[in-house]
């Protein structure tokens, strides 16, 4: 029978201990990644190009909007994010949309009267982001005093 002694110092299997720890989660990170398929910038979506298709987007929600945008203009997604950012962007993401992917990019936002938003009293807007002919990203925002910014799909949760 052979038998094998060695002497451990505490210090070294601590350092082992923590590198296998960081392996592991290291690699949890990159399943977790590779799993989840993050829409990339330029994956195809549906296309929005044209003031028709994204009437008709915002109809599939139910609402029913002015025919035209009441505004539009380009905006840059930030790079550095705020809590007011933050918040927003969880909005988004809660609808399958993530506006970290395209920090730094320009965007278009066009803006929508809603004119079927339940009880309103005071203007009711959609808000479109759109990159490249895609939806990126945006919100349904009751200008009341107690308005709020919520999801696309508000409509069908009032109804």
């Amino acid at each position: 029978m052979v038998v094998m002694t060695a002497k451990l110092n505490k210090k070294k299997l601590a350092a082992i201990v923590v590198a296998v720890l960081a392996v592991v989660a290291l690699l949890f990170v990159i399943l977790k990644n590779g799993n989840s398929n993050p829409k990339a910038p330029d994956e195809p979506g549906v296309s929005v190009s044209t003031n028709d298709a994204r009437v008709k987007f915002l109809t599939d929600f139910g609402w029913e909007v002015t025919s035209a945008p009441v505004e539009t203009q380009s905006v840059l997604i930030p790079v550095d994010t705020t809590e007011v950012y933050d918040r927003y962007n969880a909005l988004q993401i809660s609808q399958g949309y993530d506006l970290t992917q395209y920090a730094g990019k320009n965007a278009t936002r066009y803006v929508y009267q809603i004119n079927n938003y339940p009880n309103a009293t005071e203007p009711v807007y959609a808000t479109l982001l759109v990159y490249k002919d895609q939806i990126i990203g945006g919100d349904i925002t009751s200008t009341a005093a107690d308005g709020a910014v919520q999801g696309f799909n508000t409509f069908a949760q009032m109804n």
